[in-house]
């Protein structure tokens, strides 16, 4: 039945050409082969009747571009780019013995149609508003009614689970004689601390089943049996899990599904998954993707001059749930992250190890930026993380001293800012207890002695369900502990529904939360699921994210309200009322390039045979980059979903295509500006120009 309805397409759109677009098939017919297909096109492009002359300059990159073969960074894999050569074939039915899919014939034909059209009016804020309206947050009342009963079906389920655990050492099992009362009270007790959660998290298909109330389908649960034959491992907090609704009625937690329920494609390439970011595999001794040269093992991550990633030997190897998308996949099936807490517990040697890190940053010219993630940094219990952030105070204190004999212009890049990267602020706030605040706290009153100005939380709010009145205390005390916390947003299908992303903004920005980034899901095989095209990402910025936009004067008082504001919460809202914006957007949209970094300057083009669209990407031009960029300026990316399919995707969700009719037209992108809270602050000093720890052959600035 697939392969009619695609015979059928193929010859609805083959009919739209004919009828629709006359000229374009005359124009092949007349031509005797692709070149003078393309000759003509070009001639027709600069004297035909058109009327939308940025369509023109896009069809004429296609043309310019065809012929062309590139290498596309993420197979590593050349492809030539035949997008207006099979274009005739297909017009002159000279297609023989080719497997071409209709979603490229549909892409070119909304190109060529677009020529003879002006375009429409981007959405007005009112239809912004309707479409944020659709999604609720984790606060609305209809939702927790919902989750309470959740809440109450899970605690029945583990109470069993704990009457049958064989593990006397535990601390979670119910004194001799205790009632179903007094159990049931226990439950509800230890169901606010995080430990518990840990020790309860969900292992096995059978038991995620149950859980959920037997509500998933029998195709799931195979693909569950088959990732688990496979080592792939499943661990969901009792908590998250009561954020789903198994019920069939109510809210869509389509968003929050697509993060715990992997796909068909994850399954199967699960074993033979690569880095998607190469400069995130490193070899003994070599330089990384980027040229950097780093410590023997995997806890420092580099791309940039001026930060760098460390991921620590602990429990911060693990998470508090494995994401379907997260890009660190292939550490979990190599097992350098993983869930055996017990074996993540920090050994003896981590102590000398972590000093040897820090010696890293601190001979390092450039570095002044250190964020600590995994993993999850806040996986790390809470003497480990003390212990970590009280080395790198240290190492801050070691190379602002060794800069007083340093001459000017030769002085190294001092500390500025640390982050910690976590998702448990979502997968589980009641880690954020009274002992970690204490530590934040006491940690950013002696690095802000020491030069370090800016303190974040980076965490990642998926969906405004998430948004749970658990995570708004854990945010409230976060930021009263004066952290900022900013979110990322992984923009995969889910998210990416019409006002979806505005809503998670919105409600972000009522507690005091900025957002930061929001970023493309990387084009593996195993991400086909939850792709979502650039195009998307651009339509979004432009025809919805645009509503919460700033003005420079309005960007300069937002953030001296931030940096005079006790409450931040209220600091946001009292803004956005004023101002009578929605949300504000603080993020940027970007794909994180193979060892090139975050970017979305990009053209299309061509499409593959499928109807991926083919992206030359340029770097950011807003910050520094690694030398190594002088090598690969281009990078050429093939998206793994065509246009069209990711339509289907969203038809399927219960969305209307027509909401999303402007999508074929975002063929260019540029990297938006950085919102200057996420700057570094001046130094106050100049320093020295050359690079430590970086192998770039031809790069003068070596040291």
């Amino acid at each position: 039945m697939k392969q009619k309805n695609k015979m059928l397409s193929t010859h609805g759109i083959k009919t739209l050409f004919e009828t629709r677009l006359t000229q374009l098939t005359s124009l092949a017919s007349e031509s005797q082969d692709e070149t003078a297909f393309k000759n003509k096109l070009n001639d027709y492009l600069l004297s035909g009747p058109i009327y939308n002359p940025a369509a023109a300059r896009q069809i004429k990159r296609l043309i310019d571009n065809d012929g062309k073969t590139i290498y596309e960074a993420s197979t590593e894999q050349e492809i030539k780019i035949e997008t207006i050569s099979l274009l005739w074939k297909f017009l002159t039915n000279s297609i023989i013995n080719e497997e071409i899919s209709v979603d490229l014939w549909i892409d070119l034909y909304h190109q060529f149609d677009r020529l003879y059209h002006e375009e429409e009016e981007l959405p007005d804020e009112k239809q912004v508003q309707q479409w944020m309206k659709r999604w609720p947050s984790g606060l609305n009342e209809d939702v927790r009614a919902i989750r309470r009963q959740n809440k109450e079906r899970i605690i029945s389920l583990l109470i069993q689970k704990i009457e049958n655990r064989h593990a006397p050492s535990s601390r979670y099992l119910f004194p001799e004689g205790s009632t179903e009362e007094d159990k049931r009270q226990l439950v509800c007790q230890w169901w606010n601390e995080a430990r518990f959660h840990l020790a309860m998290a969900i292992k096995s298909p059978t038991e995620l089943n149950r859980m959920l109330g037997n509500s998933l389908s029998e195709e799931t649960l195979q693909l569950y049996h088959k990732a688990r034959k496979k080592g792939m491992p499943v661990f969901i907090t009792p908590y998250y899990l009561s954020l789903l609704n198994p019920t069939g009625k109510g809210y869509d937690d389509t968003a929050i599904r697509s993060y715990i329920l992997y796909s068909p494609q994850l399954v199967e390439t699960y074993g033979n998954i690569h880095a998607w970011e190469k400069e995130d595999a490193v070899e003994d001794g070599k330089p990384n993707a980027a040229g950097w040269l780093l410590p023997d093992g995997h806890n420092i991550h580099r791309r940039y001059p001026d930060v760098a990633i460390l991921i620590p030997d602990s429990m911060g190897r693990a998470c508090g749930g494995l994401c379907a998308s997260c890009q660190r996949m292939y550490d979990f099936q190599s097992e350098r992250l993983n869930f055996n807490f017990e074996e993540l517990k920090p050994k003896e040697s981590w102590d000398k190890r972590l000093r040897k890190l820090m010696e890293y940053f601190e001979n390092d010219t450039q570095l002044r930026d250190i964020l600590i993630t995994g993993g999850d940094a806040l996986m790390s219990q809470n003497k480990t993380l003390r212990n970590i952030l009280e080395a790198v105070y240290k190492m801050a204190v070691r190379k602002r001293n060794a800069n007083l004999q340093r001459a000017e212009g030769e002085k190294y890049a001092e500390l500025q800012r640390v982050r910690l990267g976590s998702r448990l602020p979502v997968y589980l706030p009641m880690r954020i207890n009274d002992e970690l605040l204490d530590i934040l706290r006491e940690f950013k009153e002696k690095a802000s002695a020491v030069g370090v100005r800016q303190f974040l939380i980076q965490t990642h709010f998926q969906t405004p369900l998430e948004v749970t009145p658990e995570a708004r205390e854990a945010i409230r005390k976060i930021l009263a502990a004066g952290w900022t916390i900013t979110n990322q947003l992984v923009y995969n299908v889910a998210a990416s529904r019409r006002g979806h992303t505005a809503k998670l903004r919105k409600v972000l920005n009522g507690l005091g939360v900025l957002c930061y980034y929001t970023f493309s899901v990387k084009g593996f095989e195993e991400n086909y699921a939850v792709f979502t095209p650039n195009s998307r990402s651009l339509q979004e910025k432009e025809e919805e994210k645009r509503w919460g936009k700033l003005s420079a004067e309005q960007e300069k008082e937002f953030l001296n309200l931030l940096r005079n504001s006790k409450d931040r919460a209220a600091a946001v809202q009292r803004f956005c009322t004023f101002h009578q914006i929605p949300f504000v957007a603080t993020d940027r949209s970007v794909l994180n390039l193979p060892g090139i970094g975050k970017s979305m300057t990009f053209v299309t083009i061509g499409m593959t045979k499928e109807g991926k669209r083919i992206l030359e990407f340029d770097h950011d031009p807003t910050r520094q980059h690694s030398p190594i960029i002088h090598q690969m300026e281009k990078i050429y990316i093939k998206e793994n979903k065509s246009i069209w399919q990711y339509m289907l995707q969203l038809q399927e969700m219960g969305e209307k295509k027509e909401e999303y009719a402007s999508l074929w037209k975002y063929m260019e992108g540029e990297t938006e500006h950085r919102f200057p809270l996420y700057n570094y602050p001046d130094l106050g000093f100049r320093i020295t120009e050359k690079y430590s720890h970086l192998s770039v052959v031809g790069n003068k600035s070596i040291c």
